[in-house]
């Protein structure tokens, strides 16, 4: 556990050997790893109307992506679950939040943050836990997509960073397992992931209502890395026959390197 500075100003948060956050204290809408540029692209093509958002993240760190909703849509209660309370105090120490934030940290992990959580609570939920490296088994299953889906409101969005192999299996599980429960999943990937050339990130998005996919192809078209928005028709065929996880669901595959994660 540590935080990293560089010569431009900014610090790269590291956890378990591995990459977790880049922080620009001064620029919060610096977003330098590809997939915290992908979430907040979703939210820029899904949820364009300033106003503030109530936001649960599961997982912290830096906490690159409450700085930016904080920015971008000013006076959003947010609330991180985040267990690794060292590196909370580290990160609010070294890095501390915006002046006038509403970001309440939580020192739990997402099962038990999200169970504490009212019914229909969030407007947004983001999911982007991992442990050395994997999206926990708990993170995946059947039981925490009904717990995802209960706290959000009923027009809410679901956004899920996850990571997989070439070929991409596991998330077309997950991606299964989501469908159980929502009427509408896609896909934001960089299209060499996609290619399935190497291991990636994939961002999950899902919603009981539909999502704009023109406003989110045309986000995905002005990406710093060469992505691609995923509609849900699409997502419907490459999960078709697929298994959906159980109960509790499997651990997304062990990264090959720390190189999955690009910067800008």
């Amino acid at each position: 556990m540590g935080i990293v500075w560089d010569e431009r100003g900014g610090a790269t948060v590291e956890r378990d050997g591995y990459p977790q956050s880049y922080v620009d204290p001064d620029d919060p809408l610096l977003l330098v790893f590809e997939y915290v540029q992908q979430l907040a692209l979703v939210l820029e093509a899904l949820r364009p109307d300033p106003a503030p958002l109530a936001v649960t993240h599961v997982g912290g760190a830096g906490m690159t992506l409450a700085r930016w909703v904080h920015r971008v849509h000013p006076g959003s209660p947010q609330i991180v679950l985040e267990p690794d309370a060292p590196l909370t105090e580290l990160v609010r120490r070294e890095l501390p939040l915006p002046r006038g934030h509403r970001i309440r940290v939580r020192p739990v992990t997402g099962q038990e943050g999200v169970a504490a959580l009212r019914t229909a609570s969030a407007d947004v939920v983001v999911v982007d836990a991992f442990d050395e490296g994997r999206v926990p088994g708990d993170l995946a299953g059947a039981a925490w997509v009904r717990e995802l889906d209960r706290v959000l409101a009923p027009d809410g969005l679901l956004l899920l960073n996850t990571a997989d192999e070439p070929g991409l299996r596991w998330v077309a599980r997950l991606c299964a397992t989501l469908r159980q429960r929502f009427a509408h999943v896609g896909q934001m990937v960089l299209r060499e992931v996609a290619s399935g050339r190497r291991f990636g990130n994939v961002v999950v998005v899902a919603s009981h209502d539909p999502l704009d996919d023109v406003s989110l192809r045309r986000v995905a078209a002005r990406a710093n890395f060469p992505s691609a928005w995923r509609a849900g028709g699409e997502v419907d065929r490459l999960v078709a026959g697929v298994r959906p996880f159980g109960e509790t669901g499997e651990a997304s595959p062990v990264p090959p390197d720390t190189g999955a994660l690009r910067l800008r």
